[in-house]
């Protein structure tokens, strides 16, 4: 396999736009997923379509050590992940208190725990060889406080810090690690948050959209790409060093109430 993008999430949303944008540049992939149909069919699809190989690998990433044993799969078969793409996550809509413990501990282990790992395993290799980008599917969620999805936009900050820190890190280095902020996006993420009948989702952009401008900024090698945001949505989040954080905290609720 040649110009390997290593990609989670990659059965539906913006993690299968990402794989169909790398395998349209004649890239091959590392597909993983938890849902095998889906992952199968989208692996016949690319492979047809574009002439390119596909890995496709089920995996479910909140479960402990899911991460090392997807890392051992492919070291196993002697491939080189040249784009590490962790896209994989998901939301919870709801009072903290409320919500099942077991469904916020399994989002803090895919958003947050596989996503280290997964950089903390394939990084060495890609300084080894002084090459490679990573892409880390964030949330413009990561720039504020979320009641109603208070681990939800936590984990998103903590992935917009982790992957900005490690750039640095990696800056007299051809490594980059950019970071994706999306916005309402048009993906399975608003109906699996209980987030679709919100005003927040009223408005949503396509995920090939976000997945163009994720990709682009990683080829790019840049630190932050911003995606999705309506007009308003983008003067609210220039305003947000300005605005009192309980005045934040209101209208982010508010938005993420159901009407």
């Amino acid at each position: 396999m040649k110009n390997v993008a290593l990609i989670t999430g990659a059965s539906s949303g913006i993690g299968k736009e990402l794989a169909n944008i790398h395998a349209e540049k004649e890239g091959d992939l590392i597909i993983v997923a938890r849902r095998q149909d889906k992952l199968n069919a989208l692996k016949s699809e690319l492979e047809q379509k574009h002439s390119i190989k596909v890995m496709a690998i089920v995996k479910d990433l909140s479960v402990p050590n899911a991460s090392k044993e997807l890392f051992e799969k492919v070291k196993s078969a002697n491939i080189q992940v040249n784009y590490l793409i962790n896209n994989a996550g998901f939301g919870l809509r709801g009072k903290f208190h409320e919500l099942s413990w077991q469904r916020q501990m399994q989002m803090i282990n895919l958003n947050m725990v596989a996503l280290t790992e997964l950089t903390y395993l394939f990084l060495p290799e890609m300084v080894k060889r002084n090459s490679g980008k990573i892409l880390n599917t964030s949330s413009t969620a990561s720039f504020l406080p979320g009641p109603l999805q208070a681990v939800y936009f936590a984990s998103k900050a903590y992935v917009t810090f982790l992957g900005n820190a490690i750039a640095e890190e990696l800056h007299d280095t051809n490594i980059t690690v950019t970071t994706l902020m999306p916005g309402a996006t048009e993906t399975e993420f608003a109906s699996t948050s209980g987030m679709d009948k919100t005003e927040l989702f009223k408005k949503t952009v396509s995920a090939r959209s976000v997945a163009e401008d994720g990709y682009n900024g990683m080829l790019k090698g840049k630190l932050d790409v911003v995606s999705g945001l309506t007009f308003s949505q983008s003067m609210m989040m220039k305003m947000i060093p300005f605005t009192p954080k309980k005045m934040i905290l209101q209208q982010v609720r508010k938005g993420q109430e159901v009407e």
